[in-house]
Parts: structure tokens; C-alpha cells; sequence
């Protein structure tokens, strides 16, 4: 058991207390797509601030290597609930029909990016042809890269991508390994610290302005909890997007949850990370719609990019088949 899995155990418990009431609680196994960090604090929050327990739930938070192996870890048990890129679960329901669920739509528009350094030769994604691309093995940022490359008429062939674990991506682009790394705006943060300690800027090409729209980020439920603890899942989306409404409100109390769960962990970084998803959960598209939906033609927009990107023919998914919007707060 890692030092993280013992923290976790250990809040949950001064949460929900160690007596009867602690017992009764339904537990639940919810795997984020990601390393802790303040862009991946709300299910943290959720726990820490005791909403998942005032749900009657004793939820465990696990840490995948990125959205696919999260979906995995949902499909064969190892976990109850989790979060995700949508595009890796389209691409995976429509090639081995998964046995898992979005339950919410968490980004409306798109946290992809490429990171590269202010100044230096990459400005554009065309600037690409001949250079060093380094990305995460898991992440769902690779299911959108082919077609974000033939949509802005880019030779994939003549880019060398490198798959590598997450952790090295920071040194990699803060050494000149690579020319430009693949990220969520999200993990800005430690790359800027890097970066300024050799005197350097970070510089971010978000894909939203080379044309991918759609849903990002997404919370999802494996059919088994769907079909078995439906109420469970209920429970867990409502504790989740209320955790999210009160982080954007106070941004310091999440980094001090944060840092009640791992101690340490940086809280003024902790704050930085989470004040780069401001701008995803807290837009033009969720001041019109409540945080959470699942909007029929972004959904099909989004199948229709994942689709596209691998070559799969449109019709193989109905992407109302990979949602369910019924546990959705009314």
C-alpha cells in the first residue's frame, strides 16, 4: 500500500469518523485519470470537505497514468467510478464496446494542448514538421492528435512523437529534449516553474484555437455500478459537481484540503494548478448550461473528432449509447 493510498484512508476515516456510521457507509472506488495535484483536487475536495460522506459514502480515490487506463480500471472492477477524457471512452466503446458510462460532462470546451517554450522555433503547429514531440503513453490527448494534425494539413510522419511516462515530460521540454510536449492547459503550472528557473517561458497552443471542439474532461461509472448501486452513482455525481462549485468559489480552501491529504504538497501550487481549470469549468457554455450536461450535439461533435482521428467509421457508435444523463441533479 503507497503513501498516498495510507493519506487517502486516513482522511476518509477523520471525515466519516470510525464508529458504526463509518461502516454503513457505501464504499466506493473512484479513479482519477491522474497523478494528485490541484488540477486534479475536486474528488479530493469532495472528500476532504465531507460531501461524499454526508452522501452516506466511504469513497478510496486511486491514481491512473491517464484517461485510458482509468476507463480500464472502471471495465474490470478494479474501480467503481472515475474521470476521464471523453474521446478515450468513445474510442474505446466503439472498438470493444467497454462496459462503462459517462454520467457527466465536466469541460465543455477543450483542455488539449501543446506546450512549448516562448521564443523558441515551434510558434505554430506547422512550425512541428521535423521536430520532437514528447506525450504521455495513456493520455486522451493522443486519440485527437492524428486528426489535429491533418485538420490543419500537417504530415504526421514527418513529426517524431515519443511516448514516455508523465512524470518525464516536464524535464524532457525544461532540457530541450523535445521541441514541444502534449498536455491539458491543467499541467501548466510545474512546466512554467521549470522553465523560469533556466530563464525560460512557457508557451501554450491550445487545441481549441486549431479547430477540437467537444467535451474534455468527463466523470464516469462502470455499467456494473450503474446497474447494481444506481443511487451510489447518483450520489457520487451530486457530491462531485457540488465539490466543484465550491472550489471555484475558494480556490485557497482547496489547495488547504489539498494539503490536508498530502502534506507535502505545495498549497500555492496546489492553488495555481486549480486556477487552470477556472476557465474550463466556468465559461460562456456553463453560464447557459449547468455544469454536468452532456449536450446531444457537443456529444456528437466530440464522437464525430474522436471518430475521425481513428479511423473509425462514424456509424459504428451512437454516442448517446456511451451516456447517461439520469443522474444528473434535476
Amino acid at each position: 500500500m503507497n503513501h498516498s493510498f495510507i493519506r487517502q484512508i486516513a482522511a476518509a476515516a477523520m471525515i466519516l469518523g470510525v464508529g458504526s456510521a463509518a461502516f454503513a457507509a457505501d464504499k466506493v472506488t473512484y479513479m482519477n485519470d491522474w497523478l494528485p495535484g490541484g488540477d486534479k483536487a475536486i474528488p479530493f475536495y469532495a472528500l476532504e470537505k465531507g460531501l461524499f460522506a454526508a452522501e452516506g459514502l466511504d469513497v478510496t480515490i486511486q491514481s491512473a497514468r491517464g484517461s485510458s487506463e482509468a476507463i480500464t480500471r472502471m471495465a474490470t472492477g478494479t474501480a467503481d467510478m472515475g474521470s476521464g477524457g471523453l474521446a478515450a471512452l468513445l474510442q474505446a466503446k466503439a472498438q470493444s464496446n467497454v462496459p462503462v458510462t459517462a454520467v457527466a460532462g465536466v469541460f465543455p470546451v477543450q483542455p488539449d494542448a501543446l506546450f512549448v517554450v516562448e521564443g523558441g522555433s515551434v510558434n505554430s503547429l506547422k512550425d512541428l514538421i521535423g521536430k520532437k514531440v514528447a506525450t504521455a503513453t495513456f493520455t486522451s490527448s493522443n486519440v485527437i492528435w492524428p486528426l489535429i494534425l491533418a485538420n490543419n494539413s500537417i504530415d504526421a510522419n514527418k513529426i517524431t512523437l515519443i511516448k514516455v511516462d508523465p512524470a518525464a515530460l516536464v524535464p524532457m521540454l525544461a532540457t530541450g529534449q523535445v521541441d514541444a510536449t502534449i498536455n491539458w492547459t491543467t499541467a501548466s503550472p510545474p512546466f512554467v516553474k521549470a522553465l523560469a528557473e533556466s530563464g525560460k517561458k512557457l508557451k501554450m497552443l491550445p487545441w481549441s484555437e486549431y479547430g477540437f471542439d467537444g467535451y474534455g474532461y468527463s466523470v464516469f461509472a462502470s455499467d456494473k455500478a450503474i446497474a447494481e448501486r444506481p443511487e451510489v452513482v447518483r450520489k457520487v455525481v451530486k457530491a462531485w459537481l457540488k465539490a466543484a462549485q465550491m472550489a471555484l468559489a475558494d480556490p485557497k480552501d482547496v489547495a488547504r484540503s489539498m494539503k490536508v491529504i498530502f502534506p507535502e504538497m505545495d498549497a500555492k501550487l496546489v492553488e495555481e494548478q486549480f486556477m487552470t481549470l477556472v476557465p474550463l469549468l466556468d465559461n460562456a457554455i456553463t453560464k447557459k448550461e449547468p455544469l454536468g450536461t452532456l449536450e446531444p450535439k457537443r456529444l456528437a461533435v466530440t464522437w464525430e473528432w474522436t471518430a475521425k482521428s481513428q479511423n473509425i467509421p462514424l456509424d459504428k457508435l451512437d454516442p448517446e449509447k456511451a451516456v447517461n444523463r439520469s443522474f444528473l441533479p434535476k
